[in-house]
């Protein structure tokens, strides 16, 4: 490729800019392909008072384009980009960030709309991305802005997003998930990316009371079911997906409120989808405080900073945390071993929202679980899974975790092994909106957060929205093409009301998306626990190697699953040697995520042992 440098015209798929000192730059026209990057060069003209860098305070760069680079530090740099169509755009720069080793936010403004992002630490000219953004047809103005700044810039790239296929096996990564489980995830992985589902959170305690916040008084209060009648009357049905908290099952001033009767209830009679978030609490006073003790619930917590509970003590055997933690899984195993013999299985999704703003210390956490860090987050996740499966035999649950879509959030994710949905909680009604406005309800489908989710598994999980205030509309899902799994907006509680209020989502707008054929109701739900044959009854099936022998293997659920024939072509042959053990290097060993048809040896995991088993057959079937 060759590159062309060039001021004033640009007529490529990618615009480069090569910029000086708070540069006001030309406009970038991105309408005519072509093999070349046009490259704008800005340096050595007096723009907006600001000169080109060749150093930062005699800390030497070699390396840049052209005769300079950007450093801002309270300046802004200023770019307009002329976009053919719009849609979805890609935007990097080739930048370096010395000022801080944890990770320096920076903040890109697209047509108004702020996004920020944490610039890694870098002393040399490194390429980071801002993501993936929309950009309307004509000219599109860009800025990065100074706020935290202090991040040099050499050359910032715009083009086409290159959007991956949303496409995921419904291998769950419980290999005993029951039939239902399996049904369940089997239609999710159908959906996904041509349907959205619809969702709605319930109040959890004790309901909503004569005071209902959305209009219902009187012979009309529907106590959990508010919301729910809300969305009936109005939009025509009910939500496909109702999410319920175990909050109040807990060893502390745990009572029933009977969120396991109404989750067997939506799953059986009304053949709904369940979804489980757990607010678990600790004592405030965790020193003082003795095991098997109640506590009043004013006396609890799940706030990092009203606890002296030590998170990091919670993995460690033998510990009062570890011990109080046990007592919880305890508690939570004994309802969800209701629900799993009532055959209703579970989008479960514990310890939620754990990273909370970026970091990885656990500095910027919400909740006690993530205030120790991403390590001991990671650990605490795998415990709950392993507990739950192994020592309880809890095999209705799909599991979702939370993520963000910050640069550190990464090193949070729990693994594949043990994690089948990632979920973002999408609160934002009042900014970053593509159209300038600073107020009501956001109704953008943020594709940039739903790509990078779907990058940080390598498109590998569903990707969902588990929490929301304002669904996105219809024309932006489309445009944006961010097709999440599903929505499930907050309950309303009277001082902020998440489904009702009109500054948290238009009624108009929530219409068309119920009526639509692109959102899937209640009514709408097939019998997703037997979808596709889902069932753990054994069936034997066979495959041939290139010699002609057969080789005899079992599936479970409704996916069939050949041993050994890697790539699905029913033949075993080297080619699925080679791609086993390319698969296995891929997924880094021990992490690698579990796949019946990689493990030869059949001992429920996935090593070299496998690609050793699956060579020496060939051999001697050869």
């Amino acid at each position: 490729m060759h590159t062309w440098v060039r001021k004033g015209i640009a007529l490529a798929v990618s615009g480069v800019l090569t910029v000086g000192m708070a540069a006001s730059l030309p406009f970038g026209s991105l309408a005519d392909a072509a093999d070349e990057d046009i490259i704008f060069q800005a340096e050595g003209e007096d723009l907006d008072g600001a000169t080109t860098w060749t150093d930062i305070y005699g800390q030497q760069f070699p390396g840049y384009s052209g005769s300079g680079f950007c450093y801002l530090t309270g300046e802004t740099l200023t770019f307009e980009v002329e976009a053919p169509e719009e849609g979805m755009y890609e935007f990097t720069t080739r930048s370096a960030q010395i000022l801080d080793k944890d990770g320096r936010e920076q903040t890109i403004s697209i047509n108004g709309s702020e996004f920020m992002m944490k610039m890694p630490y870098s002393d040399t000219w490194t390429d980071f991305s801002f993501g993936i953004h929309r950009l309307k047809k004509g000219t599109n103005k860009i800025q990065i802005l100074p706020r935290y700044g202090y991040g040099a810039y050499d050359t910032i790239t715009v083009k086409k997003a290159d959007l991956p296929e949303l496409s995921v096996s419904p291998t769950l990564s419980d290999s005993k998930a029951t039939s239902e489980t399996q049904g369940l995830m089997n239609y999710l992985c159908d959906v996904y990316g041509k349907h959205m589902l619809s969702g709605q959170q319930e109040i959890y305690g004790g309901g909503h009371t004569e005071s209902s916040p959305n209009g219902y008084s009187g012979a009309d209060l529907q106590g959990y079911e508010t919301e729910f009648e809300y969305i009936k009357k109005n939009f025509g049905d009910y939500p496909a997906i109702r999410g319920f908290d175990y909050m109040n099952y807990n060893p502390l001033y745990g009572w029933d409120d009977q969120t396991t009767e109404r989750i067997i209830e939506w799953g059986t009679e009304r053949n709904g989808i369940p979804t489980v978030c757990w607010h678990i609490n600790v004592p405030k006073n965790f020193a003082n405080y003795e095991l098997g003790d109640a506590v009043d619930w004013q006396k609890c917590t799940y706030k990092p900073d009203e606890t002296d509970f030590d998170t990091s003590k919670a993995i460690v055997e033998g510990t009062k945390e570890y011990e109080y933690v046990m007592l919880t899984i305890k508690t939570l195993a004994e309802e969800l071993k209701k629900v799993q013999d009532a055959g209703v299985p579970i989008i479960f999704r514990p310890y939620h929202e754990a990273e909370g703003n970026t970091n990885t210390n656990g500095s910027g956490s919400w909740f006690w679980w993530g205030k120790s860090g991403a390590e001991v987050y990671k650990k605490l996740w795998k415990q709950l899974y392993t507990t739950l499966t192994e020592e309880y035999g809890i095999h209705n649950l799909i599991w979702e975790y939370n993520s963000y879509d910050y640069s550190t959030s990464p090193q949070w994710y729990p693994g594949d092994d043990c994690v089948d949905i990632v979920g973002y909680d999408k609160y934002n009604c009042v900014y970053n909106r593509h159209d300038g406005k600073t107020s009501g309800p956001n109704e953008d489908a943020i594709s940039s957060t739903f790509y990078t989710l779907v990058n940080l598994t390598n498109g590998k999980k569903l990707v969902s929205m588990p929490e929301n205030d304002t669904v996105p509309s219809l024309e932006n899902i489309e445009i944006e093409k961010a097709n999440w799994l599903y929505f499930c907006i907050w309950y309303d509680n009277g001082s902020d009301n998440f489904l009702s209020g009109t500054d948290k989502n238009n009624p108009e707008t929530l219409k068309e998306m119920y009526q639509s054929d692109y959102c899937i109701t209640l009514s709408e739900l097939p019998d997703w626990k037997n979808y596709k044959n889902g069932g753990d009854t054994p069936t034997t099936t066979t495959a041939t190697t290139d010699s002609g022998s057969e080789t005899t293997t079992t599936t479970t659920g409704t996916t069939e699953v050949v041993i050994g024939d890697v790539n699905g072509d029913g033949v075993i042959n080297v080619v699925d040697a080679m791609l086993l053990k390319r698969y296995l290097l891929a997924e880094n060993a021990e992490d690698a995520t579990y796949n019946t048809v990689w493990d030869w040896n059949q001992d429920e995991t996935c090593d070299v042992l496998d690609v050793v088993g699956l060579t020496k057959f060939l051999l001697r079937k050869d």
